[in-house]
């Protein structure tokens, strides 16, 4: 439980810096990490408690990271 959990926030870092890095964002680096890892976060605890998955822990630590970014509200979005 304790390496997915590790695995669950490199990987959800990994996904904040490409976004930024790609242009899909334009949060900042480090707020961009920060909102990825902490959708990751939930939707750990949520796979968790209540076996909510859509497959692999890291399909689902992408998954979550992604949609945190989507769902978040920016100043810098339109």
């Amino acid at each position: 439980m304790f390496p997915t959990l590790i695995g669950t926030v490199v990987i959800a870092g990994i996904v904040g810096y490409a976004s930024e890095r790609t242009g899909f964002t334009r949060n900042g680096y480090i707020p961009s990490i920060i909102i990825c890892v902490g959708g990751a976060f939930l939707f750990y605890f949520l796979r968790v408690m209540f076996s909510l998955r859509f497959g692999a822990p890291g399909v689902d630590a992408i998954i979550s990271a992604v949609g945190a970014l989507i769902i978040v509200p920016t100043r810098f979005r339109k």
